[in-house]
């Protein structure tokens, strides 16, 4: 099997700050991943083009738009209080944006059984109106919005330790999309509560999975198992889009969760196994501890080639196990 890697050195070029976290060193030890040689004949590079302008509104506001083509007019600036572009911020977000249409491309072509948009910024707290949360544009929601087009049915998994906002927000009524969220709770951007389940005709294609510090990666794969996987597959979705931050890894720096790199590979596993081969995209969101995004980069491109591979003993201490005792509770309340 083999795995479109889609990224652009210009990526690079994003320097929010240099004691910013979600700085260029994290796309660097992406890319060392990407290099081992036991993965080279199951590697196709892709140089990741920038998105047509026009493309972005079909998520963002146009306002939204100006405000960022503004700042990078001056040379760069704070978008919000934890959000800065500088001068190659603008044409980063544009290729990390235009990276997921570019892997749709090659896949429907038939080239790749999965592609990898090693990029950055991320992008899953960027919602309709609004940048925030180190992401600029919201690359996995634009990457759906144009497989939807195309009449699609897109399951989107979030398992950055950080809820993913802005694409819930993107897609809360929408019933071609159903988005996953495993995210730990208290955190920011403080949203992702159980009763998040959509609005509309989207009323149920949102699922959130709260988890509390130090969960560990058996309470992951069974919440999958017992929440997720019954809603999936009466959705019956053609592709498969994942936001894979890696900051729920035990040695992240500013998270508490209790995940290895083994534990990434289990759960991509059974992720992607929800669609065939050629119906699976990737996309980096966060993980700031650079050793943990190589190991976990690792595991999950061996995951994409149908291989199991643990750089790291997987976890089994059954931490967190009240969350999905409180989710099951709530999907009976609720008759979910």
């Amino acid at each position: 099997m083999s795995i479109l890697f889609v990224s652009n050195d210009h990526c690079l070029d994003h320097v929010p700050g240099k004691t910013h976290p979600e700085r260029p060193d994290r796309l660097k030890a992406v890319y060392s991943a990407f290099q081992k040689p036991e993965l080279n004949e199951s590697i196709i590079e892709i140089l990741a083009e920038a998105i047509d302008e026009k493309i972005i509104f079909d998520v963002h506001e146009k306002e939204m738009v100006h405000h960022l083509k503004e700042v990078h007019a001056n040379g760069g600036g704070r978008v919000d209080e934890d959000t800065k572009m500088s001068e190659g911020s603008w044409l980063a977000a544009r290729l990390a944006a235009g990276a997921g249409l570019q892997a749709i491309r090659y896949l429907k072509k038939g080239i790749g059984d999965a592609a990898f948009c090693a990029v950055r910024p991320p992008g899953h707290h960027a919602t309709t109106g609004r940048s925030m949360g180190f992401c600029l544009l919201n690359n996995v929601a634009i990457a759906a919005k144009q497989l939807s087009s195309l009449g699609e049915k897109i399951l989107i998994v979030d398992y950055d330790a950080h809820h993913g906002n802005g694409t819930q927000d993107v897609f809360y009524s929408d019933p071609n999309v159903l988005f996953v969220s495993f995210h730990q709770w208290p955190l920011y951007p403080g949203t992702g509560a159980l009763e998040e389940t959509g609005i509309g005709k989207g009323e149920g294609t949102t699922i959130n999975i709260p988890f509390p510090a130090g969960t560990t990666g058996d309470t992951y794969l069974q919440a999958w198992d017992e929440l997720v996987m019954e809603t999936v597959d009466n959705f019956k979705p053609t592709w498969v889009l994942l936001s894979a931050g890696f900051d729920g890894h035990r040695l992240d720096p500013i998270t508490d969760l209790g995940l290895t790199s083994g534990d990434y590979s289990l759960l991509t596993s059974r992720i992607i196994q929800t669609v065939p081969p050629g119906h699976r995209l990737v996309f980096l969101e966060g993980g700031y501890d650079l050793k943990a995004l190589e190991l976990s980069t690792t595991a999950v491109l061996h995951a994409l080639i149908g291989e199991t591979v643990f750089p790291e003993p997987v976890t089994n201490d059954g931490i967190g196990k009240e969350a999905i005792k409180q989710a099951i509770s709530f999907k009976e309340r609720n008759d979910i």
